[in-house]
């Protein structure tokens, strides 16, 4: 059940606007915490909170109040303001001819009051909403929906002053001039598994979702090293990666691991069978022979190891080991092919 709000016309850099802060925005600070503290005060609401909104999920970055969870973006009210860029104002939602259908409004927690307006990363590009709601109906006057936006500005400037604070972090622990990224490729490597995928595993388990995992090695590349030369194993690496990165989602993570192994991190799957329709999607894009040198075609295709969080571990240490498991057992079982384990 669906609610089919379109999306904006700007959606693609919207959506780059969001991952540039989702590797901290949906970490608690105290001064974000503070602010939706002080709007739920302000307008003596049951509930202050700030979403940020992707393709596919309503995050919950900060709430104040009663405690919601995370939910799709399809029966999300904020995907409203996304699609609207503006105040959406709904004084009881029991009466809207869409909403008042809605899991949250016919059942637990019976919401009947919502406002929200646009948090602007930049300008243009909405990137969630700040939001109040209740439990009974009610209406917002001309000066507090004014205040409501003042609140969402707020919390833009905020959520900016992360953005720029996580960059100047990085640079502090000599991962400047792109240290995380593989120069070959243009993946993350293994610098990155703690600063991004860690914060992405804990933030998916916060919010009772799948995080999975996926280890990546490709069955015959030291021999194209050792016949043709390092020079053709890179540009078979470069194809490689341009096959992986037609494969994966926009959020999906991708590092390469060293060599001719890549591990590729999908936050939030709609289930476990995703890694398997990936890992497929994978194994058959890498059945097309390579051409290393532009005389020689090879083979090079893969081993893939899968595992998600939290059935096969809930720390990043755990989920590793279990991957890696799986991979091991894939190239024992006769390589090109996939195997999940949970343990």
């Amino acid at each position: 059940m669906g609610l089919n709000v379109p999306a904006p016309d700007n959606e693609a850099e919207r959506l780059l606007a969001v991952r540039s802060i989702m590797p901290f925005g949906v970490e608690p600070t105290p001064e974000l915490s503070a602010l939706t503290e002080l709007a739920q005060n302000v307008f003596s609401t049951l509930r202050a909170a700030i979403h940020i909104i992707d393709e596919d999920w309503m995050h919950i970055a900060y709430q104040a109040g009663m405690q919601l969870s995370a939910c799709s973006r399809d029966i999300s009210i904020c995907s409203r303001v996304i699609s609207t860029q503006k105040a959406v104002i709904i004084p009881d939602l029991a009466l809207h001819p869409d909403l008042k259908v809605m899991p949250y409004v016919q059942g637990g927690p019976r919401l009947r009051f919502y406002a929200g307006v646009p948090i602007e990363l930049d300008t243009g590009l909405v990137v969630g909403a700040f939001c109040i709601v209740d439990t009974y109906p009610r209406d917002l006057s001309p000066n507090e929906i004014e205040s409501l936006h003042r609140f969402a500005v707020l919390a833009a400037a905020l959520l900016r002053l992360q953005r720029a604070n996580f960059t100047m972090s990085l640079a502090e622990q000599d991962l400047k001039t792109a240290a995380m990224t593989d120069p070959l490729t243009g993946f993350f490597n293994r610098k990155a598994l703690d600063h991004l995928v860690t914060l992405q595993l804990n933030a998916a388990l916060r919010d009772d979702q799948f995080f999975g995992a996926l280890y990546l090695d490709m069955d015959g590349f030291k021999s194209i090293n050792d016949t043709l030369g390092h020079s053709a194993g890179d540009t078979v690496l470069q194809e490689a990666a341009m096959r992986i990165r037609e494969t994966v989602r926009a959020e999906d993570v991708v590092i390469r691991v060293g060599g001719d192994e890549f591990a590729i991190f999908i936050p939030r799957p709609v289930g476990p069978e995703k890694l398997g329709e990936l890992a497929d999607r994978l194994l058959v894009a890498f059945r097309e022979p390579f051409d290393a040198d532009g005389e020689h075609l090879v083979h090079a295709r893969l081993s893939i190891g899968g595992a998600i969080a939290p059935e096969a571990g809930r720390d990043l240490g755990t989920l590793l080991r279990t991957v890696d498991k799986a991979l091991y057992q894939a190239k024992a079982e006769g390589r090109d092919r996939f195997v999940c384990r949970t343990n």
